[in-house]
């Protein structure tokens, strides 16, 4: 099968998870008459004005964050879209077990009438890269999803109680929008990452060749991505972010239309981080910062957070149970996410102690390999590991000296006692750093 023909049928797959038809037997549900809109984004990292970001235009999403509270540091459980998805959608990390309701169907269950509109997975051909075409927004994948998620809008509008998932493509590969949102980014205000080098004692297998985006016929097979061509594609993902911005800004303006912005909850989230030139790497699939970090964004009417932003450390895991928790569906057994609901009323409290992800690699001369990666308020640890194997390698890095993550301090005396402590903390794993909101924590204390 051809690499197009996978991503398609991924495509596929992805789709029918999120949505599929109402199931039969519904369950009785107490609690408020609450909608869900369930808006994705492809390979969309943190670089949004809610975010601090100071070169990117997003006004929508922005607006949305305005209301709503603001995760700023989540975390996707693999740095693959595919990957993320699953287990976002099914509350369980890679690496669980099977066995769990899906979030659409957990709510077709109690009464839900489930749809899904747009294909997760970019499928244009791979030669085609970075145009920007003078073309109105409907004339692009995003653009046609927005129309008819408001068509599914007005047509669910007073029937029963609906959870609407909306997938968009954009600013995943191809870089591709309409002129006009180029035109916003002089190619002459663009600036590369700051930190394009590989991280001083990092393993080489830590990092990779920056596929798919080589797969391309105007970006070269090898070596760094750089200059001009690097601060060309930087424009054309932040293109691409503004032009998904746009229908982000469709769809909250439809639900005021329609009169469904009171009893409506809107969750926006990135599937994964994507890097842009840091430590020479492109796109995600990698243990680091900008590959792990996502944006998420949650409204709901009648909850407290307005505005508000929240440090709180977060996993894209967690949105099922709070999901659940905001409409009154019971969480099925088996998820292994938080509900963070409690961080509405005080975004500052006490909550988890570390995140966690993993990503398989390839170790060369080792054999199929594994890196479990683990963030706390300060610090990265990763380890990385080959099932039958004695392998053993590790990265420790410290965000308050070293934010750009420029140097490994594993291996050097004065870290060991750090990186033992970290390393004890991984092997403990997810289930001894819940909140204190979580009685699965509580019962362990």
């Amino acid at each position: 099968m051809s690499r197009l023909n996978r991503r398609q049928a991924l495509g596929a797959g992805l789709a029918a998870l999120a949505g599929g038809s109402v199931v039969s037997a519904k369950k009785k549900r107490p609690g408020p008459e609450m909608n869900v809109l369930f808006v994705s984004i492809a390979d969309l990292r943190p670089e949004l004005g809610c975010y601090g970001s100071a070169e990117v235009l997003s006004p929508h999403i922005d607006r949305l964050a305005s209301g709503g509270l603001t995760m700023l540091r989540a975390y996707a459980q693999q740095s693959s879209g595919a990957a993320s998805r699953r287990s976002t959608l099914s509350g369980v990390r890679p690496e669980g077990g099977p066995g769990v309701t899906p979030l659409p169907q957990q709510f077709a269950r109690y009464g839900y009438q489930t749809s899904s509109v747009g294909d997760p997975v970019a499928t244009a051909a791979f030669g085609d890269s970075r145009q920007a075409p003078d073309v109105d927004d409907d004339e692009l994948p995003d653009g046609r999803t927005a129309a008819e998620a408001i068509e599914n809008m007005k047509r669910l509008r007073g029937e029963q109680l609906f959870f609407l998932s909306v997938n968009f493509q954009r600013p995943s590969l191809p870089f591709i929008a309409p002129k006009s949102y180029f035109d916003l980014y002089p190619k002459g205000l663009i600036k590369p990452a700051d930190n394009p080098e590989p991280p001083k004692g990092a393993p080489h297998f830590a990092l990779h060749d920056s596929q798919p985006l080589r797969a391309f016929d105007d970006v070269s097979s090898s070596g760094p991505i750089e200059g001009e061509q690097a601060r060309e594609l930087i424009r054309a993902y932040y293109a691409s972010i503004t032009f998904v911005d746009a229908q982000v800004g469709r769809l909250l303006k439809a639900l005021e239309d329609l009169d469904l912005h009171q009893n409506t909850t809107v969750v926006l989230w990135g599937d994964r981080g994507y890097h842009l030139g840091e430590h020479g790497l492109w796109g995600g699939d990698s243990n680091f910062e900008a590959a792990l970090r996502a944006p998420l964004i949650i409204r709901s009417p009648g909850q407290r957070g307005g505005g508000r932003k929240s440090f709180a450390l977060t996993e894209l895991a967690d949105i099922y149970p709070t999901l659940c928790d905001l409409s009154k569906v019971p969480m099925p057994d088996g998820l292994e996410g938080s509900a963070f609901t409690p961080l509405f009323e005080d975004p500052d409290r006490l909550w988890k102690r570390a995140v966690f992800s993993s990503l398989p690699r390839e170790i060369p001369g080792i054999g199929p390999g594994v890196g479990r990666t683990m963030r706390t308020t300060r610090f990265r640890y990763t380890e990385w590991t080959s099932p039958g194997s004695a392998f053993r390698a590790a990265e420790v890095y410290d965000y308050r000296e070293d934010r750009g993550e420029t140097r490994n301090l594993v291996g050097r005396p004065e870290t060991a006692s750090l990186v033992n402590g970290l390393a004890g903390m991984l092997q403990e794993g997810w289930q001894t750093s819940l909140p204190p909101t979580d009685p699965r924590g509580s019962a362990k204390s």
